[in-house]
């Protein structure tokens, strides 16, 4: 009698994958192959109901878990993030509160998720100043094991 063969278990994707990963901002059109639109940002779109948020080009899914928190996002309004250093300082500050279990692990997620099929990481930002960019190094950064 031969021995009963062990569950079948997908293999994992290699840890240099290519990522399946982009941002956008909010209403901007999509683009073939972006995949899944995740809303990152802390605050749901006001004045659009949920129902239309992939009908407007806002969102897929909204995922405030990888967003800046509400204190963050008050201090950022209180400064001039065009300031080199106060970038640099909010960004320490997201990458701080990235730490945290729910975020690291929905970052890990998605890493993982990225590795499979195509996710894109949007925000209200249209400006170079938006953690959405932070976030695709940190999940870029969880995929290559770091």
């Amino acid at each position: 009698m031969s021995k009963p063969r062990p569950p079948h278990r997908p293999r994992a994707p290699k840890s240099g994958a290519r990522l399946k990963l982009s941002t956008y901002a909010y209403r901007d059109r999509r683009r073939r192959g972006e995949g899944l639109r995740l809303g990152c940002a802390r605050y749901p779109v006001r004045g659009v109901r949920k129902s239309r948020y992939a009908a407007e080009d806002i969102m897929d899914v909204w995922l405030p878990t990888v967003a800046p928190s509400r204190e963050l996002l008050g201090w950022a309004r209180s400064h001039d993030l065009e300031d080199p250093k106060l970038w640099a300082a909010y960004l320490r500050r997201y990458r701080g509160e990235m730490k945290r279990t729910d975020a690291r692990q929905t970052i890990e997620a998605l890493a993982r998720l990225a590795q499979r099929t195509p996710i894109s990481l949007g925000c209200y930002c249209h400006g170079e100043h938006c953690h959405r960019f932070e976030l695709e190094r940190l999940i870029r950064s969880a995929a290559a094991g770091h």
